[in-house]
């Protein structure tokens, strides 16, 4: 008899239906075999001996005279399959096919690694199979009871919730039935946020320039000696930033269920990654002989925070020139290519100098300094350079904490994405760093003395075309945050005080 249960190979963002075929039959002569056929990695092809173990523990198996002969054929074939998650279709499929159970699962997927008593164990990319499967139409899906919570985020779908193979069994054979998990809420408050705009005395410009680059997604950079607040500063970002949409908030949660990071942070927070400057190439945009997303990934739709930016590699470093232009990871291989998203904000920090100066021209003494280490077109996709000067103890002493602060600049982000969002609607986009230069034509209009200040401006700081239409970005996110439908003079200037000349 044959039988065939479906599980799910998960990707970043979804993932592909696999259907588990099982055939068996008693060999009276010969050893007996046990085969997974259709392009099945290391810990596929080890199933066997767990989905084996499992079921004669959970004492599934009835007694059948003489050896078994026993294939398992992964459909498509030619899909790579990899990672624990098929221990469970594939054991409910051998069951059902040597039991003889006439039971249609047609609509249920099954995802589940066994321990060799039967207990189901939590796997990673639950999320990603739940959106594949409901997108492929099946009705309901069985999981591990410790990703429960993360298969319910997806509507549309039943799931259930099991503790053992046990269990799976008797819900098939209508013994014992499951009950739904509820869907789970998405928690949208700043739960997630530590740090807060108050726990940093001083630097307001720096402040004002991280306000900027929140509201409209830009890049920035904060340059200045140690112990003056940069890594405090770029923490803060969590706190200010708008809540992920629900769409957002589940293609963020896929990524990380994938990458087996999510450890149950179901939040609508953006993300927050902070690679160590000793990170490889390979940890930070992703790859090895089966695709996974690097740090770039992680942070999609969130920040990147890099500090100690020029320690980086630079072959690393240089490696962010795609996700930064073009919001996505290719990862190029012999027999084929992979994308992930990479939607993000990037912030850096460093210091001016190797050696930390203090002097005030900050940005004479990085090019001096790192001019062999940063290269100029990863420069060029950086909006905007803050300096985070250092405070003398007796001026940190006057200090007083402004109460309300990071209430104040939550309130003009969210309300100056909602203007970017309805506007760049048509086109997709959701915030001015996202925008093209066909886009730009298409939804800002600059007046003339705008348009001759940008271009005078432009001229004498000797900007790239990309840096130009950047400096157009940052003007026209300043004026959403001043709640201007146009841009003016005065946008336009402070946003070439964040240029670096």
């Amino acid at each position: 008899m044959i039988a065939r249960t479906h599980t799910v190979q998960p990707n970043a963002l979804d993932g592909t239906i696999v259907t588990v075929e099982a055939d068996f039959m008693l060999v009276k002569q010969g050893p007996g075999i046990f085969s997974i056929v259709g392009l099945a990695g290391k810990s596929v092809d080890e199933a066997s001996d767990r989905v084996l173990t499992a079921l004669r523990n959970s004492k599934l198996l009835t007694h059948k005279e003489g050896a078994v002969r026993a294939i398992i054929s992964l459909a498509p074939a030619a899909l790579k399959k990899d990672g624990s998650l098929f221990d469970l279709a594939i054991a409910i499929a051998y069951f059902m096919a040597r039991e003889g159970i006439q039971k249609d699962v047609s609509n249920t997927v099954f995802i589940g690694e066994l321990s060799l008593d039967g207990t189901l164990r939590e796997v990673r990319g639950v999320l990603p199979a739940v959106v594949a499967a409901k997108k492929a139409g099946f009705t309901e899906i069985i999981v591990p009871k410790e990703n429960a919570a993360e298969a319910a985020l997806v509507d549309g779908i039943t799931v259930y919730a099991a503790q053992s193979l046990l269990q799976v069994a008797q819900h098939i054979k209508g013994t014992a039935l499951f009950s739904p998990v509820p869907h789970t809420e998405i928690d949208d408050t700043y739960a997630g946020a530590v740090t807060m705009l108050e726990d940093v005395r001083g630097q307001e410009t720096a402040k004002r320039g991280l306000i900027i680059a929140a509201a409209g997604k830009h890049n920035a950079i904060l340059v200045g000696p140690p112990g003056t607040g940069k890594t405090m500063l770029a923490r803060t970002l969590p706190g200010i930033l708008p809540p992920l949409s629900l769409d957002e908030a589940l293609e963020v949660m896929a990524i990380h269920s994938y990458a087996g990071t999510l450890a149950g942070g179901i939040t609508s927070v953006p993300p927050f990654r902070s690679p160590h400057h000793s990170a490889s190439h390979v940890a930070l945009v992703g790859g090895g002989s089966i695709p996974r997303p690097g740090e770039v990934t992680l942070a999609h739709r969130g920040v990147l925070f890099m500090d100690e930016f020029p320690e980086f590699d630079r072959r690393t470093i240089d490696s962010l020139r795609q996700p930064l232009e073009d919001r996505i990871v290719t990862i190029a291989r012999a027999q084929s290519s992979v994308q992930f998203p990479a939607n993000i904000m990037m912030i850096a920090a460093m210091n001016p100098s190797r050696g930390g100066d203090q002097g005030d021209n900050y940005a004479e003494q990085m090019l001096e300094t790192y001019k062999n280490k940063v290269s100029g077109p990863i420069l060029d996709r950086i909006d905007l350079w803050l300096g985070v000067p250092h405070i003398s103890h007796e001026d940190l002493a006057k200090i007083n904490t402004q109460s309300g602060e990071t209430e104040r600049a939550r309130d003009l982000i969210r309300a100056a994405r909602a203007r970017q969002k309805e506007r760049l609607q048509k086109h997709g986009l959701t915030a001015n760093a996202e925008m093209t230069a066909r886009v730009i034509d298409d939804v800002i209009e600059l007046s003339d003395s705008v348009r001759a200040l940008l271009v005078k401006s432009a001229e004498r700081l000797k900007l790239s075309p990309r840096s130009y239409h950047r400096l157009v970005k940052t003007s026209r996110t300043i004026a959403d945050l001043e709640g201007s439908d146009d841009i003016k003079d005065i946008h336009v200037l402070e946003a070439l005080q964040y240029r670096v000349q």
